[in-house]
């Protein structure tokens, strides 16, 4: 590749997108070859279609793409991180395989980069989905996650989006938070920006995702907020909890000291239901909160001082024999491991 300019590394998750590959391979190809150097990389979160053999194709005809093959599919934020892993360039574009972004959108956002921006993140601003299903679940939770992280974004699920490496290498990804990059990074100090992009109706393939996304990220939202947060003083949430739920037993108790001696009724305590639910549901919500956060960061403890990725590679195309994925650190090789073949 000509090193005199930039190197660029598009990453595309692809999962069932075989109308759209060749289509998106070319678009992308029209609106980065004449102004950067680039690669392309493929991540095939396991698709049943025929679109691996399409990237096969393609990459046997262009140098420049690369593709990594999934034994199964993990999901878009490990193909992402997959990618992510294994690009080698100093600015990296994440975009969906399914042609509602549009590349030519690409060259403005990374000309944005050179005001001092960090992430340049893209905002379909005139978006062309089913209302019940996307839009209307979609704004909602752009709106939690903008107030709950302080990161004004009006677009936290737009996938294409434009990122310095070294913000990439600080980011870990974890369940479905790719969304909450520009969170994450601008809780590290990256300065983030939205540019509006061109959004296109879907002409090929079908959408993979529906109301059912919401309460994932309603769920990632809450590990966010408290990894960004708490995940270094948790005794501002264990503590917190403690007062509210402190809080409900004094409520509880009156209740109770009232039915006892200030109610006509005078109801014995040790006969009054309400005290024994209301301790067992205290109780129960404690738990299940304190062992859910507890064992997120038991997860993320094991990952990290394991160096283990989110995801297994079945095979990889383009890349050189000896290529492993490029540490988050910056250091030259990596332990992890490739499986199948490496052409």
């Amino acid at each position: 590749m000509d090193r005199q300019r930039p190197l660029v590394s598009v990453v595309v998750p692809v999962l069932n997108e075989q109308d759209n590959i060749g289509t998106l391979y070319e678009q992308i190809k029209e609106s980065l070859a004449d102004k950067y150097d680039y690669e392309i990389i493929f991540v095939d979160d396991g698709s049943t279609d025929d679109s691996f053999a399409i990237l096969s194709r393609l990459q046997s005809s262009d140098r420049r793409v690369r593709v990594i093959r999934f034994r199964k599919n993990f999901g878009q934020t490990a193909a992402l991180s997959a990618g992510f892993d294994y690009a080698q360039g100093e600015t990296i574009v994440a975009i969906d395989a399914d042609l509602q972004n549009d590349p030519a959108d690409i060259p403005k956002m990374i000309a944005k980069l050179d005001e001092g921006f960090d992430v340049v993140s893209g905002w379909r601003k005139k978006r062309h989905d089913n209302a019940v299903t996307r839009l209307l679940p979609s704004m909602m939770a752009n709106w939690l996650i903008a107030r709950i992280t302080g990161v004004r974004l009006h677009d936290f699920g737009c996938t294409l989006k434009v990122y310095r490496r070294e913000v990439i290498a600080e980011t870990r990804l974890y369940g479905e938070m790719h969304r909450f990059i520009p969170a994450l990074a601008s809780w590290s100090g990256a300065r983030i920006c939205e540019m509006v992009v061109n959004h296109r109706p879907r002409t090929g393939g079908t959408g993979k995702y529906g109301l059912g996304r919401t309460l994932k990220v309603i769920l990632d939202l809450i590990t966010v907020k408290f990894l960004g947060s708490f995940s270094t003083k948790p005794i501002y949430i264990f503590g917190g909890l403690g007062v509210l739920c402190g809080g409900g037993a004094v409520v509880c108790g009156g209740v109770v000291f009232y039915q006892k001696f200030i109610s006509v009724q005078q109801l014995a305590m040790n006969r009054n239901p309400l005290l024994v639910i209301t301790a067992m549901l205290i109780t129960a919500t404690i738990q299940f909160i304190l062992m859910g956060l507890l064992a997120e960061l038991l997860v993320r403890t094991y990952h990290e001082s394991q160096n283990r990725p989110t995801y297994a590679v079945k095979e990889v195309l383009g890349f050189p024999m000896d290529s492993t994925p490029r540490l988050r650190s910056g250091q030259a090789g990596s332990p992890y491991k490739v499986s199948g073949d490496q052409r």
